[in-house]
């Protein structure tokens, strides 16, 4: 029998009180008990209003204010005092789900407490390891540990400036406390009473919270960093769907988000701005009678965001304003022709260079840039113009390697492209406009999958191969990129990778024929287990699509390949 799971919400509050008010009424009525934390810098008047307006439920309580400020450690301090009365009025509490004033829940509660308990020991909270993958968005990603952040970053910034380059020139490291591995991940989470009174309860408790008291977003990292310490069931996933644009700021929702958030099936969503009136008519959605289990589905809310974000830090081709405008390229041309790199192809598709090659015109190559030696097509013992197949020769000069190739050759030049080869070319090759580049990014977790290595081996590798894929979309997402780029992601090629294929050798060779069938691709059996597995040891996969479709639904004609 599944047990009985009781949610207690913690609810922080800022700003738009009347809507906090409407929020905790949801969470009330759909079964929660909730304990209010509202910042020390809300006026009193306004404060009392808010508490007459929920003063009628016995399910609500109000926590010791505290003055917040962002990035500092008042947002752990309030988090803790509201749990801790949370627990104590509560005892029978089995899961704690950490909100703000601005979340609305997009599903009924129920769906919520059913979903938890359908596993109600596992902890839902991002903890990524700093050591593996940095993600933050403005530097400081291990020196928020290892510096002193004593300044306000928003009232205090020249200080704050200053105080850090002071501290970077004396070489000034602190120590991260004995026993502690330092986590960051969304300061939205859901924990198990037990695991969240462990760390409330620890008797080291003090010397951490004196650690993180000057640590930089403490609130990112607090909870994160602690839980690896006494929980060994983490999902590290959050919850709550909250995005973020390129400065790291939250995006807000509005009423005509509503169609892709039902669509989302995300339990509670982030950041509702205030007059959203349609939103919090039409969510959460209605009851159906019985709890829905089904997980979130962000993938496609997530996709169009991303797209927004790079919208808007490149801009839209052929409208220019002051902060982008282009600069002119030296040169008069980087290559003589046009040529195709083709990237994760062959990680899909063992057989796809083959495949390609009679399905193009062109001269199909293996991987040019290999560590160990330079694929050419048919693997000679000299390329063509009598280059050599000599990977140091390469190296020395990686672009006259290229543009000798493409200009002694009649014909188009096609060759495979991967994070585990030389990058050297990557921003030679993005800004040219002769190239014409098919990126599925995250294509090289499947060799990994079945390689039968140590999970610990493959944990180090997946990390640095993610890490220079990450530094190359970098390049592939500026503003002076001027190759002709087809970039997806592994989940959202695998759902159509017959039209996409399609698309792009018609763009690079008109007279190619129709794809009459795929090549054999790749076991993908157990690779959501995979990704489940490095997220829970503390490595946040990424490019592979915020939700891999079921294996099931992917590659739909496989039946049809050759």
């Amino acid at each position: 029998m599944t047990p009985a799971v009781r949610l207690g919400v913690v609810l922080l509050c800022h700003g738009d009180l009347d809507m906090a008010a409407r929020l905790a009424r949801i969470w009330t009525d759909g079964g929660a008990q909730v304990a209010i934390h509202v910042d020390a810098k809300v006026g009193a008047a306004r404060l009392a209003g808010f508490q007459r307006a929920l003063g009628n439920c016995d399910r609500i309580v109000f926590s010791t204010r505290h003055r917040c400020s962002w990035g500092r450690f008042s947002l752990v301090r309030a988090t803790q005092d509201a749990a801790i009365l949370l627990l104590d009025r509560f005892p029978d509490t089995t899961h704690v789900y950490l909100a703000s004033g601005a979340c609305l829940p997009l599903r009924p509660i129920s769906d919520l407490i059913a979903y938890l308990a359908a596993d109600p020991g596992r902890d839902h909270i991002e903890s990524v390891s700093t050591h593996d993958v940095g993600w933050t968005v403005g530097g400081l990603n291990e020196e928020r540990f290892t510096l002193f952040f004593p300044f306000d970053w928003k009232r205090r910034r020249w200080l704050f400036d200053r105080f850090v380059d002071w501290q970077r020139r004396r070489g000034i490291r602190r120590r991260m406390p004995a026993g502690l591995s330092p986590h960051l991940g969304s300061q939205w989470w859901c924990l198990t009473a037990r695991t969240l009174r462990a760390i409330l309860d620890d008797p080291r408790r003090d010397e951490f919270d004196r650690f993180f008291r000057f640590a930089w977003i403490p609130d990112e990292s607090y909870f994160q960093t602690l839980v690896r310490r006494h929980s060994t069931r983490i999902e590290s996933w959050s919850l709550t769907m909250a995005k973020f644009d390129h400065t790291g700021r939250p995006y807000s929702l509005y009423d005509d988000h509503a169609g892709i958030l039902a669509e989302s099936r995300c339990f509670v969503a982030r950041k509702i701005w205030p007059g959203a009136s349609g939103l919090l008519s039409q969510f959460p959605l209605p009851d159906q009678g019985h709890p829905q289990v089904d997980p979130p589905q962000p993938a496609r809310i997530s996709r169009i965001i991303n797209q927004t974000v790079r919208r808007r830090v490149l801009g839209r081709p052929g409208l220019y304003m002051q902060s982008r405008f282009p600069r002119k390229d030296a040169e008069n041309g980087k290559t003589s022709a046009p040529y195709a790199v083709l990237q994760g192809l062959t990680d899909i598709f063992p057989g796809f260079e083959g495949w390609l090659g009679r399905h193009l015109t062109g001269q199909v190559h293996g991987h040019l840039l290999d560590p160990a030696l330079v694929e050419f097509a048919g693997r000679p013992q000299t390329g063509p113009g009598a280059i050599s197949i000599d990977p140091q020769v390469r190296d020395h000069d990686p672009q006259g390697f290229l543009t000798s190739l493409i200009r002694i050759t009649d014909r188009m030049q096609a060759f495979q492209f991967s994070p585990r080869d030389n990058q050297a070319l990557n921003w030679f090759m993005a800004t040219d406009p002769n190239a014409h580049m098919l990126v599925v990014t995250g294509a090289w977790k499947l060799p990994i999958l079945h390689s039968g290595m140590p999970f610990d081996d493959m944990r180090r590798i997946f990390a640095q191969l993610q890490r220079i894929e990450l530094a190359q979309l970098d390049v592939l997402n500026s503003v002076w990129v001027r190759a002709r780029l087809s970039q997806h992601d592994l989940g959202e090629f695998l759902l159509n990778p017959r039209a996409i294929l399609q698309d792009f050798l018609l763009q690079i060779d008109p007279h190619s024929a129709p794809i009459a069938a795929l090549p054999a691709m790749r076991d993908l059996t157990g690779l959501d287990g995979m990704l489940r597995r490095l997220r829970n040891s503390g490595l946040r996969p990424r490019l592979t699509g915020e939700d891999l479709p079921p294996i099931e639904l992917l590659i739909p004609e496989r039946a049809a390949a050759e």
